[in-house]
């Protein structure tokens, strides 16, 4: 069986910037988008062009420095953002109009006051009008994921014959399940004719926890694309993070599904996105959280000293960060402060580190943690000291 490439689609720039108080201005996003190229996503979706002068300038300003990837632009299904939308992409070598509409009931009844075969129409049509300024259309199904499957295959066919080229299926809302979701991509994937002229698109929310997963699942069932965020920013409880799919990917080569994704990048961008963006990443967030390599159980601490592979199932070194950390605290064993001991000028013998980690244990009481200058203070201190010297 051979390897599936899936797309990267990144949405920080827009969906991740709708976070409250994360507005990036047009240098920010430049910045960004320029990393995310490096990066190697393969889609950059840079703003929402006709939400605002700020935000149409933006993509423009993506559009011209992206050397690689398609730059995207989202709109509603109405023409002025449509337009609006290619206007700003005027300069992108590989262009993307994001169009699309709400298709569940709840959408369909009280967002729209319509009907089933009118947003059919109004998908169309839409599909159609972005088709006549780009090549490259995705559609999305807003919450697709809370959308009745026969309905939402019976749009997936009528937007390819419009013209569509990717079809996003997003789960807005966060509410599916793993299995669902996934059951959803193969479905779409085995009943809707023409399926094979589009890319299926993952879009996951975050609110019950389940983005990735979900996401992954999709993947796994048929989908070619997984839209995502650095940090996995964005509405709400946030979208996929990007650095989490792409590192399950790249951790379970029997899933058989690769990205062109440089993984060594994934801290430093999130270090930039987190920066620009004024948000801060949690300590214990996936792969780049400042807590992802770091250990402060003194079991944990000898087996990874002994041999990394015993509690760290990624090589730090593969996402951009130098070392895994061994953090001292009440916790730590002997092997840690040995460890660390040795890393500031302290060779102990088993004798002189039986004696130190006593003394060791009843400064670490007093602290959360003990950093290089504690450790130097209780090699001063200890009765061990002059020995040693």
């Amino acid at each position: 069986m051979s390897t599936t490439n899936i797309q990267i689609f990144d949405t920080t720039l827009r969906d991740g910037e709708q976070v409250p108080g994360c507005k990036l201005n047009k240098a920010q996003k430049t910045v960004i988008a320029e990393q995310l190229d490096l990066l190697g996503v393969d889609i950059i979706e840079a703003g929402f062009p006709v939400s605002s002068p700020g935000d149409f300038a933006s993509v423009e300003a993506v559009s011209k420095i992206v050397k690689n990837a398609t730059v995207c632009g989202l709109s509603r299904s109405v023409e002025n953002d449509i337009k609006t939308a290619a206007e700003a992409l005027k300069y992108a070598k590989m262009p993307r109009i994001h169009t699309g509409i709400g298709t569940s009931d709840s959408h369909i009844k009280f967002k729209f006051n319509s009907n089933r075969d009118a947003i059919i129409e109004r998908a169309v049509a839409a599909v159609r009008y972005a088709k006549s300024f780009v090549e490259d259309i995705e559609f999305y199904a807003e919450d697709a994921g809370r959308t009745d499957n026969e309905y939402l295959a019976k749009v997936c066919e009528a937007v390819i014959k419009a013209g569509a080229t990717v079809l996003n299926i997003p789960d807005t809302t966060g509410y599916c399940l793993p299995h669902e979701y996934g059951a959803k991509i193969r479905y779409l994937k085995e009943n809707v004719k023409g399926i094979k002229k589009a890319t299926l698109s993952c879009h996951c929310h975050n609110d019950l926890g389940l983005a990735t997963a979900n996401s992954i699942e999709g993947a796994i069932n048929g989908a070619g694309q997984i839209e995502c965020t650095i940090n996995g920013i964005g509405e709400r409880a946030g979208n996929t993070a990007l650095e989490e799919v792409v590192m399950i990917m790249k951790q379970h080569p029997n899933l058989k599904l690769d990205t062109n994704i440089n993984t060594s990048m994934l801290y430093g961008i999130s270090q930039l996105v987190s920066d620009n963006m004024g948000i801060y990443t949690q300590p214990n967030k996936a792969i780049v959280g400042a807590n992802a390599f770091a250990h402060s159980s003194g079991i944990h601490q000898d087996g990874v000293i002994k041999n990394r592979g015993t509690y760290e199932i990624i090589d730090p070194k593969d996402v951009g960060v130098t070392e895994s950390a061994i953090v001292l605290t009440a916790r730590s064993g002997r092997a840690a402060l040995a460890y660390r001991a040795k890393n500031v000028g302290y060779e102990l013998t088993k004798l002189q580190l039986d004696v130190v980690y006593k003394d060791f244990l009843k400064f670490a009481d007093l602290k959360k943690e003990i950093n290089d200058n504690d450790i130097h203070k209780i090699m001063e201190s200890s009765a061990i000291y002059n020995e040693l010297r």
